[in-house]
C-alpha cells in the first residue's frame, strides 16, 4: 500500500531510524571500553565494542546523502540518543536542560534532512 505521507515526511523517518540504530551501535561500542578502562571490567569487552564500533561506521556509509551533512545530521540524534543512554543504562535523570539541547539539536537533523534538494 502506498503511503499517503510526503517524501519528506518518509524520508526523515528513514534517516532517523537508521540514525539511531548507527547512534546505538556508537554509544554501546564506547561504553564497554569506558567499562573497561574506567570501571575495571574485563578485557574481553573489547571484543563486542570492536564489532559494535565497527558495525556504526558501517551504517553511517549507508546514508545516501554526502557524508560530511549525514554526520552533522548524525550527530544530533547521537546527542539525543546519548541523554536517553544516560537515565536508561546510567540511571541518572536528564535535566530539562539535556531535553531543551537534545530537542534542539533534533530540530537541526530535521532541518538538514528535510532541506529541498536540487
Amino acid at each position: 500500500m502506498p503511503s499517503r505521507q510526503g517524501p519528506h515526511v518518509n524520508a526523515l523517518a528513514s534517516a532517523f531510524g537508521l540514525f539511531v540504530v548507527t547512534a546505538a551501535a556508537e554509544i554501546g561500542g564506547c561504553y564497554l571500553v569506558y567499562l573497561w578502562l574506567r570501571q575495571g571490567k574485563s578485557a574481553w569487552l573489547l571484543a563486542p565494542a570492536a564489532a559494535s564500533l565497527a558495525l556504526f561506521a558501517f551504517l553511517l556509509t549507508l546514508h545516501p546523502a554526502a557524508a560530511g551533512r549525514t554526520y552533522a545530521a548524525y550527530g544530533s540524534v547521537y546527542i539525543a540518543l546519548a541523554i536517553g543512554w544516560l537515565w536508561a543504562i546510567e540511571g541518572i535523570r536528564p535535566s530539562a536542560w539535556d531535553i531543551a539541547g537534545a530537542a534542539v539539536a533534533l530540530g537541526g537533523m530535521a532541518i538538514i534532512v528535510l532541506q529541498p534538494r536540487a
